[in-house]
């Protein structure tokens, strides 16, 4: 074999071994190509699951910070409505022109006098001139919507027939059906 000859057998042996080294290279480019885009693929449907699973947990939130805002609201808006009720109620009985009111300190003068009539009467202002008709001696006025307390002489015995007492404990023992009829409980 010349010389030639030897060197296109050899050219001929590189350039095949170089197409086979090249296609070799191409199948393992487009391995790693392949598997490169797969775990793309799973890391993205990865990051898309948490993701959607943190948006459905704080939609979950969202909606019961939201529930729990209009709760409050709602229940601030029954105690402002409960506590107008309760002004109210304290400005009609508290006024002088409340219907039945010398009835009532008639009813409750009657209930005094089964105690000693040695005992002071100390009249809420609006109705010292009815109360004064009584057996009791009176003393100085004291706060109130109305009515009187009695307090023995050495003021170890008070007895509180004031229209602030009574209405209080009106207003405890009928709260609840207050809030039924304000509120449809």
């Amino acid at each position: 074999m010349s010389l030639d000859a030897l060197a296109n057998e050899i050219a001929t042996q590189a350039k095949a071994e170089a197409e086979l080294i090249i296609a070799d290279a191409k199948k393992e480019a487009n391995r790693i190509e392949d598997e490169a885009r797969s775990e793309a693929m799973s890391f993205s449907k990865d990051v898309q699951s948490r993701a959607e699973r943190e948006s459905a947990q704080l939609s979950v939130e969202l909606v019961a910070s939201a529930k729990q805002a209009n709760q409050k609201h709602l229940l601030i808006a029954r105690r402002e409505e409960l506590d107008d009720t309760w002004e109210a109620v304290r400005s009609s009985v508290g006024s002088p022109d409340l219907e039945g009111r010398s009835k009532i300190l008639s009813d409750l003068l009657s209930e005094a006098s089964n105690f000693s009539s040695d005992m002071i009467l100390k009249p809420v202002s609006i109705d010292r001139k009815v109360l004064q008709k009584g057996n009791f001696t009176l003393g100085d006025d004291v706060e109130g919507l109305g009515g009187f307390i009695l307090e023995s002489k050495d003021g170890s015995i008070v007895l509180d027939y004031r229209f602030d007492s009574r209405l209080d404990e009106a207003w405890k023992k009928n709260i609840r059906e207050v809030n039924n009829i304000l509120f449809g409980n």
